[in-house]
């Protein structure tokens, strides 16, 4: 099997030039490029270009997909919105993420190689609109994607049983979320566990936003204020994070070792439903089944010896089919004579036809196949 790649990126904060699309189409000819993203996969060659520096230089975010089980995603923010240190909390035992400082910027760089997943038909399209929201998530304080970046962690047992939640709840989890924990890889009843708590909310209230401003000193209001007017994009990230609510520790929160007992009993009692519902469904299969066979039964009767001439009609095709239908139809004529205790004249068939059909070596072997099914 050939080697595929996928390479997505797309540029949210600013548009890509003639220049910058210019230099794009040099790393690769094929790839489509807009004014905003550049998309390529590949099956044979790779990308000629370093993805982190294509962050760096042009940006904001960029989905990776291979078949041998490989898959990335980074983020680039402004630092004003989001500094390293804010992200160390949740980070701690795990070496495939890293926050690299890039200038103003900050990009964080989920890196997963050699997991284990049998969904070989993702070709990588679907995880940059799926995923592309928790960017304005944490511009807006949202701190919720790292902490499931932990919760891999605790899946992974890099993390003690006695380590807090860096948050005090993960719920309610947003369609970006359950991508993003789909994209890492997580149990499902991980997450759930985790989100059965709602997280505290960061981004303070419209009155305690104008309470904050309005203690500003009037200095610091005229500069914020002429950032803006000269451009500065940064200036609303950086008021964000400023103001966002303090992550509230408390005795409530949970230890890894009791999310991971948590998400047991969720696992335990979906399969308790799903072992039910499939053990409905058998049995409902089961009286289908029955019923059609009544129903099969009570046309055979009807039909007296016409059904053991079609039989034997059937085994004079000599082919597959022929000798399955023969086999059907002295199965249903079988459970009939239990049905009527007709079981000796049903036997004094069975015993003329082996002697006339005994050559016929397969349809023997249907023929002797038939003892061994129980009766309806």
């Amino acid at each position: 099997m050939s080697e595929y790649q996928y390479y997505e990126f797309l540029a949210i904060d600013r548009v890509l030039d003639a220049a910058a699309r210019e230099q794009l189409r040099v790393i690769s000819s094929r790839a489509r490029i807009t004014g905003s993203s550049f998309t390529n996969h590949y099956e044979w060659g790779d990308l000629k270009a370093d993805p982190r520096d294509m962050m760096r230089r042009w940006f904001d975010l960029h989905v990776y997909v291979a078949n041998y089980n490989a898959r990335r995603f980074m983020i680039r923010l402004p630092r004003a919105a989001l500094e390293p240190s804010d992200a160390a909390p949740f980070l701690g035992p795990l070496d495939c993420v890293e926050i690299i400082a890039s200038g103003d910027d900050v990009i964080v760089d989920i890196n997963l190689y050699d997991f284990e997943s049998d969904d070989y038909e993702d070709d990588g399209s679907r995880w940059m609109a799926a995923l592309a929201p928790l960017r304005t998530d944490l511009l807006d304080g949202d701190l919720r994607p790292f902490y499931l970046l932990w919760l891999m962690a605790v899946q992974a047992e890099l993390v003690p049983d006695d380590a807090l939640e860096p948050l005090p709840g993960i719920g309610p989890v947003t369609g970006a979320l359950d991508s993003l924990a789909d994209f890492l890889l997580i149990d499902p009843d991980l997450v759930q566990a985790a989100a059965e708590r709602q997280a505290a909310a960061v981004k303070p209230s419209q009155a305690d936003l104008r309470g904050q401003i309005d203690a500003l000193p009037n200095s610091e209001k005229i500069e914020l204020l002429l950032r803006v007017v000269e451009g500065d994009g940064g200036v609303a990230a950086e008021l964000r994070r400023r103001f966002r609510n303090p992550v509230a520790r408390s005795d409530g929160q949970r230890s890894a070792a009791s999310l991971r007992a948590r998400a047991g009993e969720i696992a335990a009692a979906r399969e308790a439903i799903e072992a039910a519902a499939a053990e409905a469904k058998r049995k409902h299969r089961m009286e289908q089944e029955k019923s059609e066979c009544q129903l099969r039964l009570k046309t055979l009767e009807s039909r007296g010896d016409a059904v053991w001439k079609q039989v034997e009609t059937e085994i004079e095709r000599r082919n597959p089919s022929g000798y399955d239908a023969a086999a059907a139809l002295i199965s249903d004529l079988r459970a009939l004579a239990h049905q009527t205790k007709q079981m000796a004249a049903f036997e004094r068939h069975i015993a003329a036809i082996r002697i006339r059909h005994d050559s016929k070596r397969r349809f023997i072997e249907r023929l002797d196949s038939l003892k061994r099914q129980p009766l309806i």
